[in-house]
């Protein structure tokens, strides 16, 4: 009988380890997916002010995936443009520290 029960406790441990590392993965996409989104608003922002201006868009330069120092430039002018808050600007800016 206790050896069911450390076989039992020993499964429940596992199962939940599992379940908190997919969902720690699915917030990580979520992440991932959000950031993309952001920075294709922010290109659609720029492009329509541009054309308001009456001048061709510029190409965006295209973003290092592994260079934290050109991803906060970019959350940078993302926050400066107003297509991030604060607080969006805070949270993404502590992800890519923490890499």
């Amino acid at each position: 009988m206790a050896r069911t029960a450390v076989v039992a406790g020993t499964a429940t441990a596992v199962s939940g380890n599992v379940q908190r590392r997919g969902a720690a993965r699915r917030d990580q996409q979520a992440d991932a997916a959000a950031y993309q989104q952001m920075q294709q608003q922010a290109a659609a922002a720029q492009a329509a002010a541009a054309q308001v201006a009456g001048q061709p868009p510029a190409a965006a330069p295209p973003a290092q995936a592994d260079d934290p120092i050109a991803k906060l430039k970019e959350l940078a002018e993302l926050k400066s443009a107003g297509v991030l808050t604060d607080e969006e600007f805070a949270t993404m800016k502590a992800k890519i520290l923490a890499g």
